[in-house]
């Protein structure tokens, strides 16, 4: 290949690119970059947490919605009264989209009159701001209709538009010679594209052992530039052999692409070159002289959040492209583009051509890294620096291309991450690691997107996908979604975004009072208030920081033996790419790798996951690797990298000054080199490096740690790293040890944080060595559970320093009145040993037998369309059981979905005591639920372990229990639009069971 003579001037390839991101991007990270948050939420830094901290999350921590607008065919006094039913409802706010997919006539929207950006869809988001100012709610807005960002008035032509760089071939043998038009594009343009720029065109001599797949061999030395041979249109050529030839022309050009599911607006709205600043800067004109006027900008300090970008699909049947990809190039490798574009070029989205396969393997990785920091750049960092000029966020789902997503984390005020389209939990920690190195707080997840999922889309599923991903550290909830009420031609129960999509059952669901369950809402919207309460408070702590040199998201790819060995032992991991260690907070103190953020106790690097697993390292890399090893950091590095490779095209002695690094790094003592994955367990702990979290044996408990100056907070799920593993989780009963950070002797002691009920109460029964605390945890598939470590008197407790229980053979141990109490389902002799060393034993006496309640009342309120397609008729039925059934196997409630009541009478005995109480065990019960007892509404029901206390509530003789239950409405829509939903089975709905009365008995410890 031959190469450049225009070099770097001694100028390292990191340097270059770090030289943008401190020119842009880095300086996008801001102030906070390197400082790390304070505990959130009402929490002030320095302030114990108070009794009403997590019971009452505030608004700002609490769940949003993705909020579906027909783009502006809106009715402000709609607007304002869906902001108050997500308020009332306990929700935090809302980000309005413009996605309209199941509209397939969208000339009803009149996009002239009622698109995007109009003075129709201004008006309606003003009405949501105000009333959001009114109720304390926030409100995001997305850059451009649908996505990708596309603003009214740039034309596919433009310098501005999304370009594609696509080819066309002429295949010569057997010395045959050309004399024709230049090879037009295997591809035609898309509508309203006019102009395409000739860029170069070259012959290539094929080399079928390089070939790979569908990808063609060629000779990278043959490659011979012929642009200039062009005359008019034509091109002349004779090959100087009689090996095969292809003559290859690579045109520049717009895409074409629009937003998805356009029209959207008038003019037409085109996907923006996401990599220049042109493309960037006529999105923010177009907001800055059609949108923000002084009301809009006013409205916005009072109640705006964040502007908010989708995930980047780029579609082109070519290569993604923007014109100053070559100088960029240049500028970022010291080397031509152009000689390398065989390798890089795409053909609806398929390598087609390739060099020896280490050659291509180098070219394209420089090739995306030069993308990424023109992404990041132009695009994130220019849109974050914007936003804040005007007192917003940026938010973003910074993937979809093969760029460096944990890098682009790092720019963002606020990444997003999506359930539907990340595989697995090491997505998550990718833009985990990003967020956290730059020292900002949250990481978002679009949540709840199912395929098919429309009106039958269940609470228990949304929470056991989200349960996993709180733990990879997501800390904020956008809900897919809430769609606006109504549209012209639309079908009860009103408007869906997404449903029908292609005449079918559509994506996610449609939230809101459209829904019988919204009326339980509250109690989910509570729960996910309090996790994201505690999961924002302080700063992460995770146990290994995992170096990748390639820094994609939404691939599944995960970490040797830490992903599928060191996870269910209780380790946690996030992952970081190269321009993270340029990031201030990237310093090693105490052995720890950014002590004041996730503090990482280790360093793991593996060959890179992307790129066959070559043992490969940046230069700049290795040098900072070398530096936080010899400053005290434990490092593991897994596979041959005493034979390390630059990722890209070295430069020359470029690989001998990397190996000459990377035996430096091997000679440290703090640093260990294995071959067998199965071995960097051993490795870590030869290195004295363990976790903060860890379990006896392996185990589907996932965990996330927040720390502050008060207390550590350990959130704990049992869950799986990806929804679509088998088999399902099944419950987990065993032994977890978690640490404190806070001072020796500063008098810790362990709480349970319960996010349904918002109680905090301190954990009776556990053991502890110095800062360690040894407790029980039993989580049914999917629930959670948070432990606090801070000091006795937090959370407005009142127990003082009196012992706890270390160990006994009752049931359960709770703190009752300040003391240890016992709890057992059985009447006897229990022994237990209290922490100030004595053992006592407590007589519980007899408890009456569980009791089965399989006869009830069932009265149900049946939803069925109205007279329109916002208005619901209700219809009653009352039915007399004998058994619990799931309502599709009831003849009367078959294609019913609303709100059942049961109700059944209990009579206890006399010798019914004030020392006797009973828990409720639902079973299966779908969906959402709420127990009442002798006309007592108990706390929120756990939806994936749906068991309640009923405390002192039940008394000698009868007692009435009462047990609602509210469904989605799919099976009523198997019938009343069965066009769209009635080729689909019918759901089992209701309350099932078994039901069963447990008493139990419970006494004080002496």
């Amino acid at each position: 290949m031959p190469e450049s003579s225009s070099q770097r001037g001694g100028a390292t390839r990191r340097s270059v690119l770090a030289a943008g991101l401190s020119a842009a991007a880095l300086a996008a990270f801001g102030p906070a970059a390197g400082a790390f948050a304070a505990p959130g939420g009402a929490e002030a830094a320095g302030a114990a947490p108070a009794a009403d901290w997590f019971a009452q999350p505030a608004k700002a921590v609490r769940p949003k919605f993705r909020w579906w607008w027909p783009d502006g065919l809106v009715d402000p006094a709609e607007i304002a009264r869906e902001i108050d039913q997500m308020a009332d409802a306990g929700f935090g706010g809302a980000e309005i989209a413009a996605v309209h997919h199941s509209i397939t006539d969208t000339s009803v929207l009149d996009t002239a009159r009622h698109g995007w950006g109009s003075a129709a869809w201004r008006d309606g988001v003003k009405a949501a701001l105000r009333q959001a100012a009114r109720r304390g709610l926030t409100v995001d807005l997305t850059l451009g209709p649908s996505w990708p960002v596309a603003v009214p008035g740039v034309t596919p032509d433009d310098a501005a538009a999304a370009k594609e760089l696509v080819y066309g071939k002429v295949t010569l043998t057997g010395g045959a010679g050309y004399d024709g038009p230049v090879p037009a594009s295997v591809y035609p343009a898309a509508s309203g594209v006019t102009v395409q720029q000739l860029l170069a065109v070259q012959a290539v001599r094929v080399n079928t052992a390089y070939s790979s797949g569908k990808a063609t061999g060629l000779d990278a030395a043959s490659v011979t530039d012929l642009t200039a041979l062009v005359s008019g249109s034509r091109l002349t050529w004779t090959p100087p052999d009689s090996a095969t030839w292809v003559i290859l022309a690579y045109w520049q050009r717009g895409s074409g692409q629009q937003p998805e599911a356009g029209p959207h607006s008038s003019p037409a709205a085109y996907v923006v070159d996401h990599f220049s600043a042109a493309g960037t800067g006529a999105v923010t004109r177009f907001w800055d002289r059609e949108i923000l006027d002084p009301t809009l900008l006013r409205l916005l300090g009072s109640a705006g959040g964040a502007f908010f970008e989708d995930s980047v699909e780029l579609e082109t049947k070519g290569l993604q492209w923007t014109p100053a990809l070559p100088d960029a190039f240049r500028r970022h490798t010291g080397r031509d583009l152009l000689p390398y574009l065989p390798a890089v070029v795409l053909d609806n989205g398929n390598q087609i051509f390739a060099f020896e396969a280490r050659l291509t393997q180098e070219i394209r990785h420089d090739f995306w890294e030069t993308v990424s920091h023109l992404f990041n750049e132009n695009h994130l960092g220019a849109l974050r620096e914007w936003a804040h000029g005007h007192g917003m966020k940026l938010r973003s789902q910074p993937y979809g291309l093969q760029t460096d997503a944990i890098a682009s984390a790092a720019v963002l005020d606020i990444p997003e991450g999506e359930s539907l389209g990340f595989k697995n939990l090491d997505d998550y920690r990718c833009l985990a690691g990003g967020r956290d190195m730059a020292g900002h707080r949250i990481l978002s997840c679009e949540a709840g997107a199912y395929s098919g999922g429309a009106y039958n889309t269940t609470w228990d599923r949304f929470l056991r996908t989200m349960g996993g991903a709180y733990a990879a550290g997501v800390n904020q909830t956008v809900i897919h979604g809430f769609s606006y009420a109504t549209a012209p031609g639309v079908a009860w129960p009103g408007f869906a975004a997404f449903s029908p999509y292609n005449g079918a059952v559509g994506y996610g669901e449609s939230w809101g009072p459209r829904q019988p369950t919204w009326q339980h809402v509250p109690d989910i919207a509570g729960y996910l208030g309090r996790v994201h309460q505690v999961l924002q408070s302080g700063t992460v702590r995770a146990d290994i920081a995992v170096f990748r040199q390639t820094g994609y998201s939404a691939t599944g790819i995960g970490a040797s033996w830490l992903t599928s060995t060191g996870v269910p032992l209780g380790w946690t991991h996030q992952f970081l790419s190269g321009p993270l260690l340029d990031l201030p907070s990237a310093t090693v103190s105490g052995k720890r790798l950014a002590p004041d953020g996730p503090a990482y106790k280790a360093l793991f690097l593996e060959g890179d996951f992307f790129y066959g697993s070559s043992p490969t390292l940046a230069v700049a890399d290795a040098r900072r690797l070398l530096t936080f090893a010899r400053a005290g950091l434990p490092t593991v590095l897994f596979g041959a990298f005493d034979q390390a490779l630059t990722p890209g095209l070295p430069d020359d002695g470029e690989t001998d000054e990397l190996r000459a690094l990377t035996t430096q790094l091997l000679a440290l003592p703090n640093v260990r080199r294995v071959t067998d994955k199965t071995l960097v367990g051993a490795a870590f702990a030869d290195l004295g490096v363990t976790p903060d979290v860890s379990y006896a044996a392996s185990s589907t408990l996932l965990n996330a740690h927040r720390a502050t100056d008060d207390a550590d907070f350990y959130y704990f799920c049992n869950g799986k790293h990806a929804e679509t593993v088998k088999p399902a989780v099944a419950t987990i009963d065993h032994a977890v040890t978690v640490h404190s950070t806070r001072r020796a002797g500063s008098g810790t002691v362990p709480y349970l944080l319960d996010p349904w009920t918002g109680r905090v109460t301190r954990l009776a029964e556990y053991t502890q060595d110095g800062d360690a605390f040894t407790f029980r945890v039993a989580l049914q598939p999917g629930e959670t559970l948070v432990v606090a470590l801070a000091r006795p008197a937090a959370f407005g407790d009142r127990t003082g320093a009196r012992p706890h229980v270390v160990a006994t053979d009752a049931d359960s141990v709770l703190f009752a009145d300040g003391s240890p109490a016992l709890r057992a389902a059985a009447g006897g002799t229990y022994t237990t040993t209290l922490s100030d060393g004595r053992t006592v034993t407590t007589q519980i006496p007899e408890v009456p037998v569980p009791l089965t309640l399989d006869q009830w009342t069932l009265t149900v309120d049946d939803w069925r369309p109205g007279a329109d397609a916002t208005s619901t008729e209700i219809v009653g039925h009352t039915l007399t059981l004998d058994a619990l059934l799931p309502w599709s196997q009831i003849p009367e409630l078959a294609d019913v979905g609303g709100v059942g009541r049961y109700r059944t009478t209990v009579t206890l005995p006399e010798t019914w005591t004030s020392s006797t109480g009973a828990v409720l065990r639902l079973g299966s019960v779908s969906d959402t639920c709420r127990v009442s007892v002798n006309g007592t509404r108990l706390d929120p029901v756990d939806r994936l372990n749906p068991v309640v206390d009923l405390g002192g509530l039940l008394r000698p003789g009868s007692n009435t229990v009462e047990v609602e239950v509210a469904t989605p409405l799919f099976n009523r829509l198997r019938v009343s639009n069965p066009a769209v939903f009635g080729t689909a089975t019918r759901q089992a709905y209701g309350l099932v069971g078994p039901v069963r009365l447990v008493p139990y008995g419970q006494r004080t410890v002496v």
